[in-house]
């Protein structure tokens, strides 16, 4: 009887002090907003794309708005770089944002074609009704603006 208390207690104490299993990491739900950005051939990691990537990576965290980016390949031309932003325009994407000389040159042609999505292009380009500029500037200012456009989707 002794041992059938031991193993018995042996049990127990096995049952009580076991580790719990670590809980499943949970996926992030995000809303169903995106903002995308265009940049030219190097992508997110030119100086001038970089910033603006880190400002919109910034809102998602803190929104949980969907962000994206899409380099342009190929010709570095308006014409070539308008193939890839009437793809993300076509992509719900909410807000597209362009950056590097083809991509805001290819705003003007592109832009009215998808009056709902809203553009912006840092550093030229001219507004339209649904086409806003941001003036290129320090890299934290840039950040802090596209950061808040970002947020403000949400």
């Amino acid at each position: 009887m002794s041992v059938a208390l031991v193993v018995a207690v042996g049990a127990l104490l096995t049952w009580v002090l076991w580790p719990e299993p670590e809980s499943e990491p949970r996926a992030r739900e995000y809303r169903d907003v995106t903002a995308c950005l265009l940049t030219g051939a190097s992508g997110v990691q030119s100086p001038e794309a970089a910033p603006i990537w880190s400002g919109m990576q910034d809102a998602s965290v803190e929104t949980l708005v969907k962000v994206q980016f899409l380099e342009v390949d190929g010709p570095q031309t308006a014409e070539n770089a308008g193939t890839f932003l009437a793809s993300l325009a076509q992509s719900r994407c909410d807000t597209v944002i362009t950056v590097g000389d083809a991509p805001v040159a290819a705003l003007q042609s592109i832009a009215p074609r998808f009056p709902n999505v809203r553009f912006v292009g840092i550093g030229g380009g001219a507004s339209l009704d649904n086409v806003s500029v941001v003036e290129a500037g320090a890299p934290d200012d840039l950040r802090s603006v596209i950061r808040r456009l970002v947020t403000e989707m949400a």
